[in-house]
């Protein structure tokens, strides 16, 4: 009875711990992943496992800006089963990351942008077990030349995050509640009327889609969208960015 109440309460009960075949991923890539369980004092009845993909959202409210986990996408890997008593089980599972994931290998210090993947284990009357495993979301070729031209328009990435809520442009629409945002200032001033640069990311399985704020110094702000293919090249990712930045 002593053993089952500490199950009860989470004392030595089931572990759960999902280890990632490979941690450094793009939007939109498979992805395995082995879910190990290991077994407590005493038998346990597993309800189910699931898999969560996760990141952190900013969220504006009436008292300030604030964050809060948000799920992008979620996987049943296992029903109901029963671990005994030190029992080690492995579960393979093989997944999708969203497309509209967020980038996080981003070369900003002030890097706002976290994706990780929580597993949940449902026990009965117990706590239930959880692990969280970070991932890095590295940037498309696409990104990679947007950053590259931003820099050659004489503009530097000063802050990366994601924002709660859907984009919504005439040719393209956000799906995953929430959408990345890249803040970009000029390096010098000079004779430019742009104060900053905001460009919010939507990316889908054949193109990377852009909205793009200006903060003018005298003509007030401004908005453009475009799309660009997620194999464009340099120089064509470069010619249309001059057309929508000035």
């Amino acid at each position: 009875m002593f053993k089952k109440l500490l199950a009860a309460v989470g004392i030595g009960s089931a572990k759960v711990d999902t280890q990632l075949h490979q941690s450094r991923l793009f939007p939109g890539q498979e992805f395995e992943a082995t879910i190990v369980i290991q077994g407590g004092d005493v038998p346990q009845k597993v309800e189910g496992i699931d898999l969560a993909l996760m990141t952190r959202v900013k969220v504006s409210g009436e008292n300030g800006d604030f964050f809060k986990n948000h799920c992008l996408a979620k996987w049943r890997v296992a029903k109901s089963f029963e671990i005994q008593p030190g029992q080690v089980l492995e579960i393979p599972f093989k997944g999708q990351l969203h497309p509209e994931t967020p980038f996080t290998a981003l070369p900003v210090r002030n890097n706002q942008c976290q994706v990780w993947l929580q597993t949940g284990v449902d026990i009965d009357v117990a706590l239930d077990p959880s692990d969280n495993d970070a991932i890095e979301i590295l940037p498309t070729p696409v990104l990679e030349h947007v950053l590259t031209a931003m820099n050659e328009l004489g503009f530097a990435l000063t802050k990366a995050d994601v924002e709660q809520g859907f984009l919504n442009a005439p040719s393209f629409r956000s799906r995953s509640g929430c959408y990345q945002e890249l803040e970009f200032h000029p390096r010098s001033f000079g004779f430019s009327s742009l104060r900053e640069v905001e460009i919010s990311l939507v990316c889908d399985t054949a193109e990377t889609h852009l909205l793009i704020e200006l903060d003018r110094a005298f003509r007030g702000d401004g908005y453009t969208a475009f799309s660009l293919a997620n194999n464009a090249s340099a120089s064509e990712v470069l010619s249309r960015l001059k057309q929508h930045i000035r």
